[in-house]
């Protein structure tokens, strides 16, 4: 039978076409957690029964959330909801590496973590009232025991206040992992900008740069699967060692 009560709980609005429609309540399953990143979707015959609808209907539906990145085909396999970012590594824009030469994953130090009142600003990203609480937290990344890349995050209590009960010695290298794991948040996407400035004192001195040295800085918003902002990062890195690549046809 059709899944009327989940649609009429969906974004149906006037005008959106019925497949738009089916993509809406297929979206809640994934926002919802009933399908989790990496679970394989039911077959498309059985969700076109289920919803009463043609196959090539619910095949459109598909289409608009694999296009949206929520969920991926597998050549063979089936389709299945896209796992989150796992790095999403800001390496990519500096060029350093390991010391053969090959990219790697830097090492993380925590500088400091605390929990802190949001400013007007900084809370309206997270779509908060002004003054909610939030993490904020200081990182240092390391390549070859040289400090590479200083980092500013926030990210949204409650959401994220598994992290200060976790000691920073066991986060590992990677946020995101950490933040599925320990607070169920599934980064899906992140929108990187990219300016340049000079570094202040304190911060040339914790990257063994000199003063005033000119740094690329790059600002991070990330988006779990219902598109709410879950971090927002300033990464500072040397800016002689930036490098931006685009193959443009």
């Amino acid at each position: 039978m059709p899944d009327n009560a989940l649609l009429q709980t969906t974004t149906a609005t006037a005008g959106l076409s019925r497949y738009g429609q089916i993509a809406a309540a297929l979206q809640d399953r994934i926002v919802s957690g009933a399908w989790a990143p990496g679970d394989a979707i039911p077959a498309e015959g059985a969700l076109a029964r289920e919803f009463g609808i043609a196959l090539g209907t619910i095949r459109q539906a598909i289409a608009v959330l694999v296009q949206q990145g929520l969920l991926e085909r597998v050549q063979g396999k089936g389709t299945f909801v896209r796992k989150g970012l796992s790095g999403a590594s800001l390496m990519r824009f500096f060029r350093f590496g390991g010391a053969d030469g090959a990219p790697a994953v830097p090492r993380s130090e925590i500088l400091s973590c605390r929990a802190v009142r949001l400013d007007k600003t900084m809370a309206a990203r997270f779509g908060l009232a002004s003054g909610a609480r939030g993490l904020s937290i200081s990182r240092r990344r390391w390549l070859d025991d040289t400090p590479r890349l200083l980092e500013s995050i926030w990210l949204p209590l409650p959401r994220c206040e598994a992290l200060q009960q976790l000691p920073p010695a066991q986060w590992g290298d990677l946020l995101y992992p950490l933040l599925g794991s320990a607070c169920g948040v599934t980064v899906h996407r992140a929108v990187d900008e990219v300016t340049f400035r000079t570094l202040a004192a304190d911060e040339a001195a914790l990257l063994a740069l000199p003063d005033a040295h000119p740094c690329a800085v790059v600002t991070r918003h990330a988006f779990d699967l219902a598109g709410h902002c879950v971090e927002y990062r300033l990464t500072r890195g040397d800016a002689f060692a930036f490098r931006y690549t685009a193959d443009v046809r």
